[in-house]
Formats: C-alpha cells, structure tokens, sequence
C-alpha cells in the first residue's frame, strides 16, 4: 500500500502547487475530497471555527480525535478515499515525547495518516519516527503559541528570517515529511521552501511555497471576519441564510411538511386503531 503522505513529496519534485484544507467533519471532507482536494488538515482552528473558542488553546485531544473520526469517514465515503489525512496536536498534548507518541497513536487509531507539531519541542519528533508516526512540523505565527508573540507576521528581520530557516532545518533533520509556515515574509518562505528536501505548505507566507492550506470556513465563506492571507472563493453564507430563511417561513406557513413528507397509517389498521383505543374518527386535518 502507498501512503497517503507521498502526495507531499511527489508535489514537490513536479512542482506542483499542493492544495490542502482545515476540515474537521464528514460531508465537508467527502465534498473537498470529490472536487480534487490533495490533503486534509484535522486542525486545532476547530476551536475557533465550530467550538466558539477564542483561540486554539482550549482544543483538546479528545476533540482532535473525534473531528478525526468524522473527517476519515467522510473521506472514505468519497469517489478519492485515499486522500492525506493529518491531524493537530493539540495545546499541551506534546509536552514531553512520552505524552506526544501516546497522543499521536490515539489520531493514527481515530483515521489521521500523520500529526502536526507546532515549533520545535525537544525529543518529540525523535520520538513520534520510533513510535512509526509521520509527523509534520509547523513555525512561523504558531497559534497554540500566541502569547509568546509580539506580532503575527514573522520574518520581518534579517534575524527572524535567520532563525526561522534554522528552525525548519532542524524540523527537516529530524524526520519531518513537511512543514507548515504560517504568517511569515514571502522572502524567508521561498528561502525555507528552496532550502529544503521536504514539502513546505504555506498559510499567510506567499506563493513561493510548495503548497498552501486554508480554513475550509474561510475558503466557502463562512468566516464573518477575513485574515488578510485568506479568501472566500464563494460567499455560501447567504445560501444557508436563505435556506433557513425559507424553511423557517414553510414551517409557519404549514406548507412544509406536506404529505409527500410523511407517512400514513393504512384505512384498515387506522379503523382497528380507532376501535381498539374507542377513538373518534379524524374526517380531516385539525389545520
């Protein structure tokens, strides 16, 4: 069996832009899937686009596992089930290697192919190869590390960009099959993507990477406020208003359900109905 994850690296060596998502159920996985998606991120983003969270920080594992779940199944649900599936860790779900691999074992069983890791933590990528997990690394504008930061956009220094290289060389060195970079100068991008044997898969930092991901709810345009490094590639917010608008309105109006909706019970059983319970007969609806 060919894993899912050699999309990154055949991506790569043709030079072809990889498109990948942030999705974390069912339908919208067999949907992007079916319309030619090349990979799946099971995001901690989760947290502020579904959960209502104010950040990624209070997304657990057992959250990232169930999104998991539900985003395998929709994948194998479509006409492309082999698409790349790879799952978050979460905040604190990596603070020693020991934690990591436990973690990373619990996404692979839920459906995920590989993890993400965000920064550099000492020993865990070490040990998520030992354990047979794929990992894939992720620096720049680190979410799950908004506190530390004075500003989102990295790379805006001959030093940052000096350090954010380092940073992914490292990552490279230690058995990642990819790298995320989030939020940084378009300069330091290309220079990290060049630089490296691996795939480098962009968000906020350019066109020079060899891939880019974005939100799902971003890209239908379910996002009520944009970032400036995304893009509503359909406004499908108005269709859902309208939607709910119209059912809203049948309901009231008792034009929704009509009997093509519903079921009846037969002349003869609702007649034994009627004498069994001594029920009077229902000549005609009450509305």
């Amino acid at each position: 069996m060919i894993s899912p994850l050699q999309i990154f690296a055949r991506k790569k060596r043709d030079q072809t832009p990889l498109a990948m998502l942030a999705l974390y159920d069912a339908p919208s996985a067999r949907i992007a899937c079916d319309a030619g998606l090349d990979a799946i991120l099971v995001g901690d983003s989760i947290g502020n686009t579904l959960l209502g969270y104010d950040s990624t920080l209070p997304v657990t594992l057992d959250d990232i596992a169930l999104h998991t779940g539900a985003v395998a199944r929709g994948v194998k649900a479509s006409h492309r089930p082999d698409v790349a599936i790879v799952a978050d860790m979460p905040f604190g779900s990596y603070a020693t290697p020991e934690l990591a691999a436990s973690g990373a074992v619990k996404l692979l069983q839920a459906g995920a192919h590989a993890v993400k890791i965000e920064g550099t933590p000492k020993g865990v990528f070490e040990k998520l190869a030992e354990v047979g997990v794929p990992a894939m690394g992720h620096i720049g504008f680190t979410p799950q590390s908004m506190l530390m930061f004075d500003s989102v956009v990295q790379g805006r220094t001959a030093e940052q960009g000096a350090q954010l290289l380092e940073e992914a060389q490292w990552i490279a060195e230690r058995g990642a099959f990819g790298l995320v970079l989030e939020a940084m100068t378009s300069d330091v991008a290309a220079r990290i993507t060049g630089s490296l044997a691996i795939s480098t898969v962009g968000i906020g930092a350019g066109a020079g990477c060899d891939g880019q991901v974005l939100v799902w709810h971003d890209a239908v345009g379910l996002t009520p406020q944009m970032f400036r490094f995304a893009k509503n590639f359909a406004d499908t917010a108005h269709l859902w208003h309208e939607a709910i608008g119209a059912y809203v309105s049948q309901v009231q109006t008792r034009e929704f359900p009509t009997p093509q909706h519903a079921w009846e019970m037969s002349e003869e059983e609702l007649k034994v109905w009627e004498n069994i319970a001594d029920l009077e007969p229902l000549d005609e609806q009450p509305f």
